[in-house]
């Protein structure tokens, strides 16, 4: 969301903040940032009493219900039992990508070696064309003049 905030996106945005509350302005990041602080500690004192009610450490990664049954209810031999057959595909898919990869790259190799050749035949043309033959408005080479 905020990956092209540069620094002088902030400064307009510290200048806009400034001309819009003036002299409050400092009052209510601190306002914030009580906020802030409030909201993080209501967030771990809730996760403790979870922890407390039942009787396991809990984080607060660990409230989300998927990470939640596989964290305290899979046993390792169910993990591996539900992830061995996606293992499978997955390695399958990284054969295949590699494999046009590859290929891939050796469309490009012949690409740029054919490129080279149409290079190399026009700058010989142009070469062996005479000095009256090459005037100044056909001094760009184009692809009808190659073959």
């Amino acid at each position: 969301m905020f990956s092209n905030l540069n620094w002088y996106n902030i400064v307009v945005l510290l200048l806009l903040a400034l001309f819009i509350f003036g002299d409050k302005l400092p009052q209510m990041i601190a306002d914030g940032l009580r906020m802030l602080r409030n909201l993080r500690r209501m967030a771990q004192n809730a996760t403790s009493d979870l922890s407390r009610e039942l009787g396991t450490d809990i984080q607060l990664e660990d409230l989300h219900p998927k990470a939640f049954v596989r964290k305290h209810l899979l046993s390792e031999e169910d993990q591996e039992a539900l992830l061995k057959p996606l293992r499978s595909v997955s390695d399958d898919v990284v054969k295949q990508a590699r494999g046009v990869e590859k290929d891939l790259k050796e469309v490009g190799r012949t690409a740029e070696s054919a490129a080279s050749e149409v290079r190399g035949a026009a700058d010989l043309r142009s070469a062996t064309k005479p000095a009256s033959a090459t005037a100044p408005a056909q001094s760009r080479v184009r692809y009808d003049d190659i073959i």
